[in-house]
């Protein structure tokens, strides 16, 4: 009987450890989009036998001027029957500012527009009830944070990754150029 409990306890453990391992660092030239952190293929990984974990761990930033050399950001999405939590957290970006955020439909690329429209869990609606809007204000660190919840959950699709913009979500869901973006699998 002890084999089955020490067998759990290990995969918790090594579950932990792989969680703990994707935290992102920094360290890229301005002139080009920078690549923070283990790459992830984007995947949805299983939280429980009744949901979907989702963990940011590639940073890419497309603008040094709103987010400097060693800013960070790390994010989660969190979805069983009862519904999903998004959280987004930053440092080092501009200090005192508002930036806005969303999850968005594709894994981040070399370019902005890579990261394709926002995720939507009823399709064609712009609004952040079917969106995961995650706008922040960052305090005088440049560290914020940024939490959403819905009644929904994930289903067959997943967002790809969470995106910082450069200016706060408006009500028609845009908010400006694409600052970074942080790949969720």
């Amino acid at each position: 009987m002890t084999t089955p409990r020490l067998l759990t306890l290990t995969s918790v453990l090594v579950l932990a450890a792989g969680c703990a391992a994707q935290q992102p660092v920094s360290g890229t030239p301005a002139h080009a989009p920078a690549h923070t952190g283990p790459a992830h293929n984007g995947s949805a990984q299983p939280g429980s036998s009744s949901g979907v974990r989702l963990a940011g761990g590639d940073l890419v930033v497309y603008d040094r001027a709103l987010a400097p050399e060693g800013a960070r950001a790390s994010a989660s999405v969190d979805s069983t029957a009862t519904g999903t939590v998004s959280s987004l957290t930053v440092e080092g970006l501009l200090p005192q500012r508002t930036y806005g955020a969303h999850l968005h439909a594709n894994a981040c690329g070399a370019k902005p527009d890579d990261a394709g429209p926002h995720f939507q869990h009823t399709h064609g609606q712009a609004n952040a009830t079917s969106e995961v809007w995650l706008d922040l204000t960052t305090d005088e660190a440049g560290t914020g944070q940024a939490t959403a919840k819905h009644s929904w959950s994930l289903g067959a699709m997943t967002p790809k990754s969470a995106v910082i913009h450069a200016q706060p979500t408006k009500p028609d869901g845009t908010a400006g150029p694409r600052v970074a973006c942080l790949s969720l699998g």
